[in-house]
């Protein structure tokens, strides 16, 4: 049970590892840290066993002697968004609960929590668990009593306001929401903006029928892409809680690092947060622009802490999630980030353009390389050992950067390794001049890890 408390979040699957009895218990323990008012807003995605969990969840955060206000089927930046508003004219909310599985398969659900709108993760999670599991006899009766709450048209009539410069924008546009929670309030902005669009997948529907909400994966954007080169401008895709995005043109699926070079170009200056698997060109290319960029820790709470505690203006990961501060909360949101980009073309930024004009390097995809909760750590640590006097196989190192894993920079591009925070792989990424000289370092530094591993097996 242990591993349902992860790093960023608390994540299982349905009645194997989120029941009726750890979920009670998890909205008591986290009831109990929550101090003031103890007023929480709940949210949930499309998921079949979302409303089941609510309940659960409900219970045990009643039982701490929280009052619960239910958003009910919601995207997950809404839930972020409760925090920052007054609802209904009355409450102020303590945190949030996002009962979502995210991109994972129909069967997983977890929870996403905000405390006094900091991210609840890591220690605090891992805290939360060992409460949980050391209790787990205790008995929390069912009491399912909230307060309906419609934050949905408060986040709409937000997004209607501040993109007025939308309306009746001469673009034919493609939105795909996967049969995930983007369908509940995407359609009515658009309508509201008098935008021209066709829609794909809008019904939220927890079997996901269509494919899979990951838009991350080229699989899931076939039908996206189709409807695009049918005679539309640009394209859109959401993961299932709509905190990721995916942004498509005739030329480019234009990934999160690319996103925040041309965020940049309309903002003043700003600081801009990275995480390791960010290009080397989204780096310079801001420092060109006269930006500050700075390069961070993988991972949705790690980044919006970050973003707080230096009053950054953007933050960006290459898998979709946007994090603006200019302008907004500085939260992941994935719908506010499609108006974004519609704003760029608005104010007359050719995003085709913009991109060919970057200096091209060859990045690969996240290479995942499997191994235990227990190892991975331990084989990210041995290799930091070896490079201390790196192997005469690698290539010659200008720099070696620790915030998150290991990235080894080369002269000519950079290679990653990390432990995943949330499964148990390392995750490598490659990026060079040349598509021959990113294999050459993923060569490399694929002995590198087997070395490591070796050497562990042998002590």
């Amino acid at each position: 049970m242990n591993r349902i408390f992860r790093e960023y979040d608390i994540r299982g699957i349905f009645k194997k590892e989120l029941n009726e009895q750890i979920v009670k218990l998890i909205g008591y323990f986290f009831g109990k840290r929550v101090k003031g008012e103890k007023i929480i807003a709940v949210g949930f995605d499309a998921r079949v066993h979302s409303p089941i969990l609510r309940d659960y969840l409900i219970s045990g955060l009643n039982y701490a002697g929280c009052k619960v206000l239910d958003m009910g089927l919601v995207p997950t930046p809404i839930n972020y968004f409760s925090n920052y508003i007054e609802i209904e004219g009355r409450y102020r909310t303590n945190g949030s609960i996002m009962i979502t599985g995210s991109h994972n398969p129909k069967d997983y659900n977890g929870f996403k929590i905000t405390l006094e709108k900091n991210p609840f993760f890591g220690k605090d999670i891992y805290s939360l668990g060992d409460e949980v599991l050391a209790n787990r006899d205790l008995t929390i009766p069912t009491n399912t009593q909230k307060i309906d709450v419609d934050i949905k048209s408060s986040y709409i009539d937000f997004m209607v306001d501040e993109f007025s410069c939308l309306n009746s924008l001469n673009r034919k546009i493609v939105i795909d929401c996967g049969n995930g929670v983007a369908g509940v309030v995407l359609p009515e902005i658009f309508n509201r903006l008098n935008l021209e669009y066709k829609a794909l997948y809008i019904e939220p529907d927890g079997n996901f029928p269509n494919h899979h909400p990951d838009p991350s994966v080229e699989e899931n954007l076939k039908d996206v892409k189709e409807a695009l080169e049918s005679g539309a401008d640009i394209a859109f895709a959401y993961d299932g809680d709509a905190d990721r995005i995916a942004v498509l043109t005739h030329k480019y699926n234009i990934k999160g690092d690319q996103l925040a070079i041309l965020f940049a170009k309309l903002m003043d200056r700003p600081t801009v947060i990275g995480e390791v698997k960010c290009s080397k060109i989204m780096y310079s290319e801001l420092e060109r622009m006269g930006a500050e960029a700075i390069m961070y820790k993988t991972g949705h709470s790690n980044l919006k802490l970050k973003i707080k505690e230096i009053n950054a203006d953007l933050a960006c990961e290459v898998s979709g999630h946007i994090f603006f501060k200019h302008r907004y909360f500085g939260f992941d949101d994935a719908i506010y980030a499609t108006l974004r980009v519609l704003e760029l073309i608005v104010e007359g930024i050719d995003i085709d353009r913009e991109l060919d004009s970057l200096p091209k390097l060859h990045s690969t995809e996240e290479i995942k390389v499997e191994t235990t909760d227990t190892e991975k750590f331990k084989i990210v640590s041995k290799i930091g050992e070896l490079l201390k006097n790196p192997p005469n196989y690698l290539p010659t190192i200008e720099n070696i950067i620790t915030v998150d894993g290991i990235r080894i920079e080369f002269n000519r591009g950079w290679g990653l390794v990390r432990a995943s925070n949330t499964t148990p792989i390392l995750v490598t990424r490659f990026e060079a001049e040349t598509k021959e000289l990113a294999l050459e370092y993923q060569d490399s530094i694929e002995r590198l890890i087997n070395e490591a591993k070796a050497l562990l097996d042998a002590e």
